[in-house]
């Protein structure tokens, strides 16, 4: 029975001495309090000991989400009967002996909290033998207390089990999630140092299901691509440069590649998995300004001297610290501008032949016309948008009768295009102004539109267009208006199924396995939004159909997105929050932006008139301005 200390305040009558020695089980758990957040902390630890006793191979079982068991076998150099004992001692450790090692840490572990502080929250056995040896140990833990020590027949390596992690600890254990999230943040954690360390063979079964049996790989390009598949590897470049003793390699994404969150970011650090602020703020400099704020995939190495690096400032590890962050940044900024082919970050030409950034995937919704591709881009500075004059009509309701234009003020003439006959000796001729644009006839609009009816005038600025209505002037914009359009086409009203559009040739979708598990968890979910989609083998799918607004969009990415945003919504949201946000998501994704011809428009603008709620993005941002008839007459003094 653990005995509440009094208040500091409040001394003993006697007035003795308050302050005392906590036990070991109790300073255990608190270390454990630190170390141990989740079963996949539990693994993180096990498997990085095994890698830093120089296994071979490594064997990772666990059940139930890792609550009920975490098994962690490997080949590596085993313990001694001493040494089992001596590892369940807090700060017991081979890897550092005088305070001068701290500085220069070159292994996975080095503090000797992280086994005791495990056994104290669990059932834990530990069966050794080192290679040396005919006979094992056999060491048993329960909460912390010494249970049983042993001779035992077993292979050389090491097994490590873990039973009922929390058993003793209901408050922990009831903050831990679903079996199926535990497990999905273990099978991270399992493919995270897998992808560390090549060289090593790695197998991980859950509940009795064989998910990885990785062999060694001669290196890490073998290992990327037997964990992601050919699909992604192919659109990773690799990446190597040195500078100021500084190696960075690895793979990263070219920039129409990407994710809706970090979640395929793998940062190492002298092979160790870490995080640190400097590499983001790097990457989000070396590459384009990506739509929607999206993230690219990498797998990035980092090696320097141990001596430059601080890994004591997080309880796990799990962040670190340069010494000359400046000189991180630069060499990642160099690294990555050759490999993304981009001059403008290092000031030096790249090393590797210059490849072009490619484009952002354009969006495949078909409104009601294609999209024109954008002109190219002249040598001189591109001149500023203008609004284009558009002609007026005097009566609003009369049939539109194009007006003469008024002269335009002499602009310079961009480069001919290559339709235009005019001879690139000829002088420079005032811009001549664009063919008058019809004005359409008055469209009705349906009951509970914004507007009873509507004209379109044109598209202003690239991005937006004008609408003349009964009302007065409605400036709209394109991409909140077609985001709206798409996001309620694709989330019907209550107690309707969204309609599906079959494909006329399924396709097979293979995908990470952190999607594939989110998928394989909510099929229903995607099922109720008008996917045709069936598990095949592995982390693959096969799509037969999809949601009928996003009929021509590739299945591929569309499924990363929207399993993202569901499993980003959590698990104690109801299913048609689910589905509003993964919709809202889909719909940011694939909206159309810029560039849209007038019979685009003017579909987004009847599709709009049909929302329940036309006035804002699914994101709250607007899709019209109305500057009505009584507005304009006051500004220009009219009573």
């Amino acid at each position: 029975m653990i005995l509440k200390e009094p208040p500091i305040t409040e001394l003993p009558a006697s007035g003795g001495p308050v302050i005392r020695a906590l036990p070991a089980v109790v300073a255990n758990q608190i270390a454990a309090g630190e170390v141990v957040e989740r079963p996949a902390s539990v693994v993180k630890e096990l498997m990085e000991n095994s890698i830093d006793a120089q296994a071979r191979r490594i064997d990772l079982v666990v059940t139930a989400g890792g609550r009920k068991l975490v098994s962690v076998a490997d080949d590596g150099v085993g313990m001694v009967r001493d040494d089992a004992i001596m590892c369940l001692e807090r700060q017991a450790t081979s890897k550092i002996r005088t305070s001068e090692d701290i500085a220069s840490i070159s292994t996975m572990g080095f503090r000797g909290e992280a086994i005791p502080s495990i056994a104290s929250v669990s059932r834990f056995r530990i069966a050794t033998r080192p290679r040396a040896l005919d006979v094992g140990t056999e060491v048993e833990v329960c909460g912390g207390e010494l249970v049983d020590v042993r001779d035992c027949g077993c292979p050389a390596g090491t097994l490590v089990e873990v039973r009922d992690l929390f058993f003793n600890l209901p408050a922990r254990r009831k903050f831990l999630r679903t079996y199926q999230t535990e497990q999905s943040v273990i099978r991270s954690m399992f493919l995270t140092l897998a992808l560390a360390n090549p060289s090593i063979a790695f197998t991980f079964k859950a509940d009795g299901l064989e998910l990885y049996n990785l062999p060694p790989s001669e290196g890490f390009p073998d290992r990327l691509r037997d964990v992601y598949g050919a699909d992604v590897f192919d659109h990773l470049r690799p990446v190597d440069s040195t500078a100021a003793g500084i190696r960075v390699h690895g793979f990263v994404s070219t920039p129409d590649w990407t994710r809706p969150d970090r979640s395929e970011q793998y940062l190492f650090v002298n092979r160790r998995p870490a995080s640190a602020p400097v590499v983001y703020s790097a990457l989000r400099e070396a590459y384009p300004p990506l739509t929607g704020d999206r993230k690219p995939i990498i797998f990035l190495f980092l090696d320097l001297d141990p001596a430059s690096v601080d890994v004591n400032v997080h309880p796990t590890k799990r962040e670190v610290r340069f010494r000359q962050p400046a000189a991180v940044r630069e060499a990642i900024l160099l690294a990555l501008s050759r490999a993304l082919g981009r001059t403008d970050l290092s000031g030096a030409p790249p090393d590797t032949p210059e490849l072009p950034i490619p484009e952002s995937r354009k969006p495949d919704i078909p409104v009601t016309a294609s999209v024109q591709p954008p002109a190219p881009a002249p040598v001189a500075p591109p001149p500023i948008a203008r609004p284009l004059p558009f002609p007026r009509a005097a009566d609003p309701l009369a049939p539109a009768i194009p007006l003469p234009q008024p002269p335009v003020p002499e602009i310079p003439s961009p480069p001919p295009s290559p339709s235009s006959p005019e001879s690139p000796s000829s002088p420079p001729q005032p811009l001549a102004p664009p063919p008058p644009t019809p004005i359409s006839a008055p469209v009705p609009a349906p009951d509970g539109a914004p507007w009873k009816w509507y004209r379109l005038l044109g598209p202003l600025g690239g991005r937006y267009a004008l609408l003349e209505t009964d009302d007065g002037l409605v400036l709209l914009e394109s991409r909140a208006a077609h985001m709206r359009v798409l996001y309620e086409e694709l989330l019907p009203p209550p107690g309707t199924r969204p309609e599906s559009q079959m494909l006329l040739i399924p396709e097979a979708v293979d995908l990470p396995p952190v999607d594939a598990h989110r998928i394989r968890t909510h099929l229903p979910v995607f099922r109720s939004m008008g996917f045709g989609i069936e598990p095949i083998d592995g982390d693959s799918f096969l799509v037969d159909s999809l949601p009928s607004a996003l009929g021509d969009t590739p299945a591929r990415p569309l499924l990363i997105d929207i399993a993202a945003a569901i499993e980003e919504a959590g698990p104690r949201r109801g299913r048609e929050r689910w589905i509003e946000e993964a919709m809202a998501r889909a719909a940011a994704r694939h909206a159309a932006g810029s560039g849209l011809s007038a019979s685009e428009i003017d579909s987004i603008v009847q599709r709009l008139a049909r929302c329940r709620m036309p006035y804002t993005s699914p994101f709250g941002k607007p899709t019209i301005i109305l500057l009505s008839y009584r507005e304009i007459a006051r500004k220009f003094g009219i009573q």
